[in-house]
């Protein structure tokens, strides 16, 4: 399999450490993906030019990052990392908040790479910023509820924590102490955290 991606992409990240959970990190070639450069083959593969991609063996095409994570739990016996039953909710509920944070991110990124200063919109960054504080409000206040184990929702969520350290240089730390922690344990427990980490 091929996974289309991008070092800093916390979505490809989420797939990678997924995959290596998984015991699936060896059938999957990583292949850059630039989704500025209109000549990427990226654009044909997925319409919306986004990563991460998976191509299965037979040519098959996956996106986005959270259809994949469904893919490779299934390939890998299932209820792995998507839980079955009453417990699955929680996981995916905490797997879009998290991935939330990673688009509001990447948008307030994206906002200050693509247009020039004069262009740029305050209003735009303070709304997309807000939602990224309120996300990470609301996981402060739950952590404790959920270990730092292996599931979708922690995969994504330490994805996004780390993203907003790449990006941000982790100004998220200092009003969200618990969170701070949580990560520091979730890196512990995981090596492929480390192993993904964007220099």
């Amino acid at each position: 399999m091929q996974l289309r991606s991008s070092p800093p992409s916390p979505f490809g990240r989420k797939v990678k450490i997924a995959a290596h959970y998984l015991g699936l990190i060896d059938r999957i070639a990583v292949v850059f993906a630039d989704t500025a450069d209109p000549k990427d083959s990226l654009r044909g593969q997925n319409p919306l030019g986004k990563i991460p991609v998976l191509i299965l063996d037979e040519g098959t095409i996956v996106y986005d990052s959270r259809v994949i994570l469904e893919y490779l739990d299934e390939l890998a016996g299932g209820g792995r990392i998507l839980p079955r039953g009453p417990a699955r909710l929680d996981v995916l509920t905490r797997q879009a908040l998290a991935d939330g944070i990673m688009d509001a991110a990447i948008l307030q990124v994206y906002e200050v790479r693509m247009r020039d200063e004069g262009q740029r919109s305050a209003k735009w960054l303070d709304h997309q910023a807000g939602k990224v504080t309120r996300a990470l409000a609301a996981f402060e206040a739950r952590t404790g509820t959920f270990d730092p184990v292996l599931d979708a929702g922690s995969i994504a969520l330490a994805c996004a924590l780390g993203y907003l350290d790449l990006r941000f240089a982790g100004a998220w730390r200092q009003e969200h102490p618990r969170l701070a922690a949580w990560l520091t344990a979730f890196d512990a427990g995981v090596p492929a955290f480390g192993l993904t980490q964007a220099q």
